[in-house]
């Protein structure tokens, strides 16, 4: 299975106050997302991560990745340093990919893009940055934590979160 994710900014402590993130503190915060991301994703899954996905406070990149589920992919962020993006622990790290799922040509980057590859012919946009404040357009989702819930999310999950709002 695939799933995606984005913005987990584990260890940085702004998400609790700039986005209000129900939690006390980082330490509950970081182990709750830790928990929700192997409550759903398998050994031989993949995961897709569209970018922040931790702040150096957090530790060692590889440490972190080490305690998560699946094959991890790093879509880089304009959050993630050297320290993330050169860890051991990611199967592959870019600043843009482009995959087909389901019968989907999936486009992902960390940024929501105005226009994209094939996007006149059904292409979907997958990205993270906007922490669920973008007014969503047609084929365009965040799959960032504070769009999509604290946990990593199938392309059917996110398709079918446009059809409930």
């Amino acid at each position: 299975m695939i799933y995606f994710t984005g913005d987990t900014h584990f260890g940085d402590t702004r998400v609790l106050r700039i986005d209000r993130r129900p939690f006390s503190d980082m330490a509950e915060h970081d182990t709750a997302l830790i928990s929700n991301w192997n409550d759903v994703v398998g050994g031989d899954d993949d995961v897709w991560h569209l970018g922040d996905f931790m702040s150096v406070r957090a530790g060692p990149c590889a440490e972190l990745l080490a305690k998560l589920n699946g094959r991890k992919h790093l879509i880089i962020g304009n959050n993630d340093p050297e320290e993330t993006t050169g860890s051991n622990g990611w199967a592959s790290v870019q600043h843009y990919a482009e995959l087909r799922e389901a019968g989907h040509h999936l486009i992902l980057c960390h940024y929501a893009f105005r226009t994209w590859n094939q996007m006149g012919k059904g292409s979907i946009n997958l990205h993270g940055h906007s922490h669920g404040r973008l007014k969503p357009i047609p084929r365009q989702f965040d799959v960032g934590v504070d769009a999509q819930g604290p946990r990593p999310v199938s392309l059917a999950q996110v398709l079918l979160s446009r059809r409930k709002s």
